[in-house]
């Protein structure tokens, strides 16, 4: 079986962990949605059982891709470092249930298989972090938009000369 898909339940009871990297351009989702598909998602996936008992399972991801600018529409480097702590259930009724008690916002419910995916999980994860509007703090174009407008006589003081 493939080391990414992993038996979520057996993964969670055997207290497994498994990390590596995966490249932007690995992962459509996000690939779509960022500007150029450069870039690697380094993750770590730890299973486990929260304090009641349910399997649990740790997800932390870091890495950067490049999104495009509001303002300038040009490329502006993002730092991705997000994690997340989700309980597994057995189906949607539990799934339902365990979220209706569970005291902690933080934490997300969601229906397990025997063949989890875990670059959906990661792609799921990464897609969650990125603003959906960013914008650079100074464009890198804007200081010369600012020069050009010093420089050129404004219409006003145009009129201004002609009331003399």
């Amino acid at each position: 079986m493939n080391a990414l898909v992993i038996d979520v339940f057996e993964f969670c009871r055997l207290k497994d962990r498994q990390e590596g990297e995966v490249a932007v351009a690995d992962l459509p989702r996000l690939a779509s949605e960022v500007a150029g598909d450069s870039g690697v998602i380094i993750w770590s996936l730890q299973g486990g059982s929260d304090n009641a008992g349910h399997p649990r399972l740790l997800l932390e991801i870091s890495g950067a891709v490049k999104l495009s600018c509001q303002r300038c529409l040009g490329s502006l480097d993002f730092a991705i470092s997000s994690s997340a702590k989700l309980v597994i259930a057995t189906d949607e009724e539990e799934a339902d249930r365990i979220d209706e008690v569970l005291a902690d916002d933080d934490t997300d419910v969601i229906v397990g298989t025997k063949t989890l995916l875990i670059l959906d999980l990661i792609e799921d994860e990464a897609l969650l972090s990125i603003p959906a509007s960013v914008k650079h703090d100074i464009c890198p174009d804007a200081g010369s938009a600012v020069l050009d407008a010093v420089k050129k006589p404004s219409a006003f003081a145009a009129l201004k000369d002609l009331k003399r």
